[in-house]
């Protein structure tokens, strides 16, 4: 069984977006293996050459951080959290997702969020390490942890999954973290349309297809000021640098290069918080032209010992 290392719940990290706080909700660091695994591309080289990456987002040796972890925030009374981690007690083919034991829940109800005061709940995309915690076990069954919010994702996500040809550690992904949900009636199915959905006041849901056929990423603006919540659209700073670096399991990765060039394209230069899915803390920043594409210039989060 894989014991994550138990961290404390009194400090929450959170930025403020207009009326909004937005609590980063952390499950684990994502091992060292991660990078090289899931951004072949991202060479040792090609990080050491980002100076700005370290110390945060790689270490000095070329080796890229990633973490797992989850956004809350209150919308328009509406307790709201995106995405869902990779949850505890499954059973995973990825050994760094196997059988976890962490104190998520803790962590999300410490933030102000128990899971039985969550409204909504967004699911980027179908993948693994971000439908997790849709379900808790209880008496040895799979149940919606949350279960007065409405979840929501793509039309287009779960139709192509429905149809996909499923090796069968995706398939028991599907029975542990999304049917349960699906037969408690709590999925909701959205059309994203170009322009995006609102689904909340101010929260926006815009496509990002590529890494999966209906990926979405978040928008939130709030008297003025705005914030976008990447999904794996970007998995790690290095692909602002290096947009034409992508994932190994993208479905489509051209439209995947495509959608980050054309999500960085519309957040360069602008006051726009970026909160990174997978970025190691700091985790936020704001995109800026840097040689010949972009970079990340960080912001750090303020810790919050009282929910907000």
């Amino acid at each position: 069984m894989n014991t994550a290392p138990v961290i404390g719940t009194t400090a929450t990290p959170s930025w403020t977006v207009g009326d909004v706080t937005v609590h980063r909700i952390d499950e684990i660091p994502l091992p060292p293996a991660t990078g090289p695994w899931l951004l072949p591309d991202a060479t040792t080289d090609v990080v050491k050459q980002q100076e700005w990456l370290h110390p945060d987002f790689a270490d000095h040796d070329g080796v890229l951080h990633l973490d797992s972890h989850s956004f809350a925030l209150t919308v328009g009374g509406l307790r709201i959290l995106v995405d869902t981690g990779i949850g505890n007690g499954k059973e995973r083919a990825n050994p760094a997702w196997h059988q976890l034991r962490t104190d998520f829940l803790e962590r999300l109800t410490a933030a102000g969020f128990p899971p039985d005061s969550v409204d909504l709940v967004i699911l980027t995309h179908l993948h693994a390490d971000h439908v997790g915690w849709n379900t808790r076990e209880v008496n040895g069954e799979w149940v919606p942890t949350f279960p007065d919010a409405r979840y929501v994702t793509s039309r287009v996500e779960r139709e192509f999954w429905a149809t996909y040809a499923m090796e069968e550690a995706r398939k028991q992904m599907f029975r542990d973290s999304v049917v349960p949900v699906e037969e408690a009636g709590l999925l909701d199915l959205v059309d994203v349309p170009a322009e995006g959905v609102e689904v909340a006041p101010g929260l926006r849901l815009l496509p990002t297809p590529g890494h999966t056929p209906g990926h979405i990423a978040v928008e939130l603006t709030s008297r003025g000021e705005s914030a976008l919540i990447t999904g794996d659209c970007v998995h790690h700073p290095v692909q602002i640098a290096h947009p034409a670096i992508g994932a190994c399991v993208d479905i489509d990765p051209q439209l995947a290069v495509a959608s980050r060039r054309e999500l960085l394209g519309s957040l360069a230069d602008t006051d726009t918080l970026v909160l990174g899915t997978h970025f190691a803390p700091p985790t936020a920043g704001r995109v800026i032209t840097h040689e010949n594409a972009y970079r990340l210039a960080p912001l750090a989060a303020a810790p919050q010992t009282v929910p907000h």
